[in-house]
């Protein structure tokens, strides 16, 4: 009996497989992992990553392209760009994670047939780290990525919202798995290159920069004496890390750690923390947070719409230094413990790489059955947009477009 061909699916803006960077890449990798019986996959990766000794041509049964050009940063609009356009030789489907590439969506709809689904990560141009030509080309980027892709992903809802708000677009909300966490016993080995392990501390781990309020969580734990603070970060990528890593790394309540790669490693320092701070104030469904949930870490987040969504208000939150020492000084053991828990249970519901990879399957499925998108004003015709506003305030206050900020 003939067997039916495999539709072709190219995965674009990841830096590339093995996993070894992000949230991207996590997915990247699941996915493969997880519809290679039913699509025919390609992963375009970053040259510029992975040196010659170490490229693969297939992972997982996926095929591995590599384009000699950095997946971040303002490469990664011609990193995105050369992939798109390689991909319509031969895909049918183009997973595009990221909107670096968005500008030239317009003549992929107008001049081929392919499908696009496109998950804009977040509202990537309000991003402090970006000039403001980057944010105005993210800006633009992003408005292309929703109006021309056939489906658009939200990785939270209240990017769902803003996405709705601004382009009428429904937008398809898929956040990130974090089972692939795991809770590491220590061995005497890691006491002595980590001997904070034998103690109580809080952990966060992230990219240093600003809109992650480092500055606001070095702050408050350096004035406090509840429990230490072990903070992973690139520290030497910018001004503001090297200058928070000179006025923090002799305080005997903060320990600063470079990036740390290795999961096992991470794993073993994230898992055995009391508690997990995050202080991301941009994005969407942070990757770093899920992955603390699922591991029964009571959270304490800064005070947006995106980590309450997540946290599904069961978090205990903050928004200055003063309200993160008040929250740091009246957390018992009891009541970290109950918040522990409670985040498990979300993260065991919700943001398990099972749940994940089945939406994605039914997108993957639904794109080509679907000819005509899914408009907010379809879906919404008899709400009051006075009452949706008032609904979702807290992230419509920051909805602005970018000429108005």
């Amino acid at each position: 009996m003939k067997t039916l061909n495999k539709r072709k699916l190219a995965i674009i803006g990841t830096v590339g497989l093995p996993a070894n960077y992000g949230g991207f890449e996590t997915l990247a990798d699941h996915l493969v992992k997880g519809v290679s019986d039913t699509y025919d996959i390609s992963v375009y990766c970053s040259a510029k990553r992975y040196p010659k000794s170490s490229r693969k041509k297939t992972y997982n049964r996926a095929r591995l392209f590599y384009i000699p050009l950095n997946a971040n940063g303002f490469q990664s609009i011609f990193y995105d760009t050369f992939s798109i356009i390689h991909a319509l030789f031969y895909a049918d489907l183009l997973l595009i994670l990221g909107v670096s590439g968005a500008w030239f969506l317009p003549f992929v709809r107008i001049f081929t047939k392919k499908k696009i689904i496109i998950s804009i990560d977040g509202i990537e141009w309000k991003r402090s780290k970006w000039n403001l030509l980057a944010k105005w080309y993210l800006w633009w980027a992003e408005k292309l990525a929703v109006q021309y892709a056939h489906i658009d992903i939200s990785d939270n809802e209240s990017i769902q919202d803003y996405t709705a708000m601004r382009y009428g677009s429904l937008s398809q909300v898929i956040e990130y798995g974090a089972d692939h966490t795991l809770r590491v016993t220590p061995q005497n080995s890691d006491y002595d290159v980590y001997p904070f392990l034998k103690k109580e501390y809080a952990f966060k781990v992230c990219r240093i920069e600003p809109e992650n309020n480092i500055d606001v969580i070095l702050e408050s734990f350096a004035r406090t004496s509840k429990m230490p603070l072990v903070c992973v970060g690139n520290w030497e990528n910018s001004t503001y890390g090297i200058e928070l890593k000179s006025q923090y790394q002799h305080h005997e309540q903060i320990i600063l750690l470079d990036p740390i790669y290795n999961q096992r490693e991470l794993d073993l320092i994230r898992g055995n923390a009391s508690m997990y701070i995050h202080g991301h104030s941009a994005g969407g469904t942070n990757p770093s947070l899920v992955e603390a949930m699922y591991l029964g870490l009571p959270i304490i987040a800064y005070k947006v719409s995106y980590n309450i969504t997540t946290t599904e208000g069961k978090a205990q939150y903050f928004s200055s230094s003063e309200e993160l020492m008040n929250v740091l000084l009246t957390m018992t053991r009891d009541k970290r413990k109950a918040l522990g828990k409670s985040m498990k249970r979300i993260a065991d519901r919700r943001y398990t790489w099972n749940v994940i990879i089945k939406k994605y399957k039914f997108l993957f499925d639904q794109v080509f059955l679907d000819h005509k998108k899914s408009l907010f004003s379809n879906a919404s015709e008899k709400m009051e947009f006075n009452l949706l506003r008032e609904v979702h305030a807290t992230h419509l206050m920051h909805s602005r477009t970018f000429f108005e900020s």
